[in-house]
């Protein structure tokens, strides 16, 4: 195979990739969007809690944060599996809870802190596309620092003055 194809493949082996699956045709590739999409599903299957976050890396430290979030996994006693968009840098780390695990959502909550602060260590971000919730909150102010947190609560009081809009967020 010829062309940028070729050349991620050809990476991809050099580094270690147990497989590299390239779609020969549309259906294919069709097939192959259908089982990523299958991820979560499978995952919820092996416990009744799911967690998904999502953090986004340069592409290039990819493995790295992979790696990042197994041991932080490990260090918590928790099953965290990574999975996302190798084409802009956006990973899915989803921690699968047991129901008689008593503290394993508190154990998630700081496996997560971490995993934040890993993204951001590899001159990544807290989020790629699912936004900045409740349980990523604290940690805007890692990732923007406190004068662009300063302006995104003037800019909310200039649109918002009532403070009902999204109450509760940015600390307003």
């Amino acid at each position: 195979m010829s062309g940028n194809l070729g050349r991620i493949q050809e990476v991809c082996e050099r580094a270690g990739a147990l497989e590299v699956t390239l779609a020969e045709s549309v259906a294919r590739a069709d097939a192959l969007l259908a089982a990523r999409r299958c991820s979560l599903p499978a995952l919820s299957r092996l416990g009744s809690l799911t967690i998904l976050e999502d953090a986004t890396v340069p592409r290039h430290r990819m493995a790295e944060m992979v790696d990042r979030v197994d041991g932080i996994a490990e260090r918590y006693g928790l099953r965290i599996a990574t999975f996302g968009h190798a084409g802009d840098g956006n990973l899915h780390p989803t921690c699968v809870l047991d129901p008689d695990d008593t503290d394993g959502a508190e154990r998630a909550h700081k496996a997560f802190a971490e995993i934040f602060a890993a993204a951001l260590a590899l001159d990544g971000t807290i989020t790629g596309e699912h936004g900045v919730g409740a349980a990523k909150l604290p940690y805007l102010t890692d990732r923007l620092g406190a004068d662009q947190m300063a302006l995104l609560r003037r800019i909310k009081r200039a649109f918002d003055p009532a403070g009902i809009l999204n109450p509760g967020k940015l600390g307003s």
